[in-house]
């Protein structure tokens, strides 16, 4: 059964590692210090709500959505050091019937906090978002 690409995107964050969690909550405590926002968690989202009734401005667990369409969610957050845009795009399927995912990210830095701020979450993130998107393959879910 094929899902929207936010339906995948969804699956995902549902299933984020606890390890994950704990570095998230962990960066909402120290960010608070320097005046960046507590995101809450990946998960942080309707489990009931389907990805096909999220619309522009929904929160969905630590971004705002962007844009939603069958082949692509947009997911973003901004403030005054940093932005943040997400694609979740769902490619065409493959004659094979293979179905491939793409997960990008962009970070637009506004300013020498948003530096700092990024120099640990670079190279965390390299294993973050991996991690998190492969529990789609662990967990699927029904979004």
């Amino acid at each position: 059964m094929s899902r929207p690409a936010l339906g995948y995107f969804l699956a995902a964050v549902a299933n984020t590692p606890q390890w994950v969690n704990a570095l998230m909550a962990l960066r909402n405590k120290t960010v608070q210090l320097v005046g960046l926002k507590n995101l809450g968690g990946l998960g942080g989202f309707d489990h009931a709500k389907p990805a096909s009734a999220y619309v522009p401005g929904d929160r969905v667990g630590i971004f705002k959505l962007m844009s939603n369409t069958e082949q692509e969610a947009l997911l973003g957050e901004s403030d005054k050091h940093l932005e943040v845009v997400l694609s979740v795009f769902k490619h065409p399927p493959a004659a094979n019937g293979t179905l491939t995912i793409s997960i990008t990210t962009v970070v637009h830095v506004h300013n020498l906090l948003g530096r700092v701020y990024m120099l640990p979450v670079t190279p965390l993130h390299k294993l973050v978002a991996p991690a998190v998107m492969n529990r789609i393959l662990v967990e699927p879910a029904a979004l």
